[in-house]
């Protein structure tokens, strides 16, 4: 880990790298119409805009920090020396992104040591920035967030995701499981990142995956640990390439769904 002096100027690094790649996405945003989209499965797109903002934000890395690692959605990993990984996900929402929504944004996470140390994400359309990490305290827009509120049943709510590869019977067991064991509120906004901007928010309690991408939830894992939110990966078992079945939330929260996760583990 650098320096404190050092690390500040690493996180304003990020923030400027992250804005600047926001407008490049935004350019793209505001001609919606005219954006050409392929198709790489079902409802798992990519554009142009995917590409030109992982692009731009893989050259401010390199210029910035030429001997670590950068692993993007779309390019892949480009090897660096210093054992550090920049893991990047150019438009986390792209099918809200294409369909002109605003729950999009650009995640810039530090992978140090086999584990995510620092964060910085980028909603352009709702002008959020949110950084934090190990020795870097979690602020939106520059202020400090608040820790988020205990888990009341009462009026609690989650956020769930679910990759398009998941078998129908473990959807149903999640939407049935939330429903008839926890009788809490759920909501699916399209993207993981924006998913655990509401937890860090207070907006819901936590957030239950499965089939996210590393890439996914790199930049707010550490953001969310500065607020008391803990997770159930293993980072140990996990590879830059695995799909992730997970729940993040406070402690009392976790306890709630760990059943769950247990009832959809992938296959051995």
């Amino acid at each position: 880990m650098p320096d404190m002096q050092a690390y500040d100027l690493i996180v304003s690094t990020i923030e400027r790298i992250a804005r600047e790649a926001g407008e490049v996405a935004l350019g793209h945003f505001r001609s919606i119409a005219d954006l050409p989209v392929e198709r790489k499965g079902h409802l798992d797109l990519v554009t142009k805009a995917d590409r030109e903002v992982e692009d731009f934000v893989i050259d401010g890395l390199r210029r910035a920090f030429p001997n670590d690692g950068v692993y993007g959605e779309e390019r892949g990993e480009l090897v660096g020396t210093s054992g550090r990984i920049w893991v990047i996900d150019p438009i986390d929402g792209t099918f809200n992104f294409v369909r002109g929504g605003q729950n999009w944004a650009i995640s810039i996470g530090l992978y140090e040591q086999s584990r995510p140390a620092l964060g910085v994400i980028f909603a352009p359309v709702r002008q959020l920035m949110l950084v934090g990490g190990n020795g870097v305290p979690t602020t939106l827009n520059g202020k400090p967030m608040a820790a988020v509120p205990a888990l009341n049943l009462s009026q609690a709510s989650m956020g769930i995701g679910m990759h398009p590869s998941v078998s129908t019977k473990d959807r149903i067991e999640v939407v049935r499981y939330i429903s008839d064991e926890l009788r809490i509120s759920f909501r699916c906004c399209g993207s993981a990142t924006l998913s655990l901007i509401e937890v860090a928010m207070g907006e819901t309690d936590g957030y239950v995956s499965l089939g996210d991408s590393t890439w996914d939830v790199m930049a707010a894992l550490p953001i969310l640990q500065n607020l008391g939110v803990s997770h159930t990966i293993d980072w140990d078992r996990i590879d830059l390439e695995a799909k992730l079945r997970f729940a993040c939330g406070t402690d009392s929260f976790l306890d709630k769904v760990r059943p769950l996760l247990d009832r959809v583990k992938e296959a051995a």
